[in-house]
């Protein structure tokens, strides 16, 4: 039981993730230009930080770079970009 948990286990999360990330951009395309986030380089640093902790803990790199992702992908959308003046 518990091989089939941890070789499903990523999977499931990838695919969570992108319904996640596609039910996001669905609703961007609304209110396109209004309020911006930091997802996509919240993901690119999760996917380096997580790549590196799985590594320095001797875990599945696959999976570090996974829960990377996602939790780069959850701070970043937490955060809300500020918009220039400049380009208006």
């Amino acid at each position: 039981m518990f091989a089939f948990i941890s070789a499903a286990l990523p999977w499931i999360a990838i695919g969570l993730l992108l319904a996640v990330f596609f039910a996001r951009n669905a609703s961007h395309k609304k209110d396109k230009g209004k309020n911006q986030d930091y997802g996509s380089e919240g993901m690119s640093l999760g996917i380096c930080f997580g790549v590196a902790m799985a590594t320095a803990l001797h875990v599945n790199v696959g999976l570090g770079m996974m829960l990377g992702m996602a939790l780069g992908l959850f701070i970043g959308s937490s955060m809300e970009k500020k918009e220039d003046k400049k380009r208006e």
